[in-house]
């Protein structure tokens, strides 16, 4: 799976905390911190629901969109990324320097520990 982009985790992170909610109320949401129109925001959440990652409820008014990606596995895949791909750091790494994430409850984090962790030791064959 691809990581996503910042526009599109900017609506995960909202729905992962809320719920699912109408295209105007994420804009509401989010869209003014991020220079949005509605627009926008709902071409953003176009391409997350052609690519599998929220889902549309109900085809009238009101519809909502609810997130389909996990949270702590897509963060964690995040946190991957950057340990590996952009700071090249070798060896396990510590879920603990997340444990200020208003994102992440104690449980999430030992979970996020866990998976970061264990797909390392996939990917090397251990």
């Amino acid at each position: 799976m691809a990581n996503p982009n910042p526009s599109e985790l900017v609506i995960l992170k909202y729905l992962w905390n809320s719920g699912a909610k109408t295209a105007r109320q994420l804009h509401e949401a989010v869209g003014p911190s991020q220079d949005w129109q509605l627009s926008t925001t709902r071409t953003v959440l176009g391409r997350m629901e052609a690519k599998g990652w929220v889902q549309r409820n109900g085809d009238v008014d009101p519809v909502t969109f609810e997130p389909l990606l996990d949270r702590v596995e897509t963060l964690g895949s995040l946190v991957r990324h950057l340990a590996r791909k952009v700071l090249d750091m070798d060896g396990p790494i510590p879920a603990t320097m997340f444990a200020e994430s208003p994102h992440l409850s104690d449980s999430e984090l030992d979970e996020l520990d866990t998976i970061i962790n264990a797909a390392e030791a996939k990917e090397n064959g251990e």
